[in-house]
């Protein structure tokens, strides 16, 4: 069957947000065109990666003889967006991949998500034969947008992935409001 491509060129609005409080977030990349409304459930390290890389992808094009593209350096103010996700959340699928990619022709960044695919295997299944295993996925989201969108889809991505619970001074993990058992702590 072929793979079912929610693709959005252009889209009118593509956040990350997250459901619930912290440290029991949902992360989602919800991308809405017009009426249309896609979201795809994502871990907060991919969220927090994607960021990463579309900034880094954005700089090396920055950096290009003349800034070619008009990659803007920081987030231009008409394109902040602080506004939660769009309600209901409905998730397409979580998802397993993203690639990020530049189409030089339309001047747009390029996101795919694919979900995570289950493959059943039995005990009598030689694993070193998956890796050559091509599987379709059953759907994909397929986004296309311009660089001011993706730097401020990078910005606001980073803030949301830095407002879950505060960090102990001492491990690094994360805290809970109601106490946390620090191994590294004297107290």
């Amino acid at each position: 069957m072929p793979t079912l491509v929610h693709e959005l060129d252009w889209p009118d609005r593509v956040v990350i947000g997250t459901v619930g409080a912290p440290g029991q977030r949902t992360f989602y990349l919800q991308a809405r065109s017009g009426r249309r409304i896609v979201s795809v459930g994502l871990e907060k390290g991919q969220s927090a990666a994607l960021a990463e890389k579309i900034d880094e992808l954005l700089d090396g094009l920055m950096a290009t003889e003349g800034n070619p593209f008009s990659v803007p350096a920081t987030t231009p103010v008409e394109l902040v967006d602080n506004d939660p996700l769009e309600q209901p959340v409905d998730e397409q699928f979580r998802t397993g991949g993203i690639s990020l990619g530049w189409d030089y022709a339309t001047a747009q960044l390029v996101i795919e998500a694919f979900p995570i695919i289950e493959i059943e295997v039995d005990a009598d299944t030689d694993l070193s034969s998956l890796d050559s295993i091509e599987i379709e996925p059953p759907e994909m989201l397929l986004l296309r947008i311009p660089v001011g969108a993706a730097r401020a889809f990078a910005k606001r991505t980073l803030e949301v992935v830095g407002a879950g619970r505060p960090l102990c001074a001492f491990c690094g993990e994360p805290m809970d409001p109601d106490g946390h058992d620090c191994i590294l702590s004297e107290g």
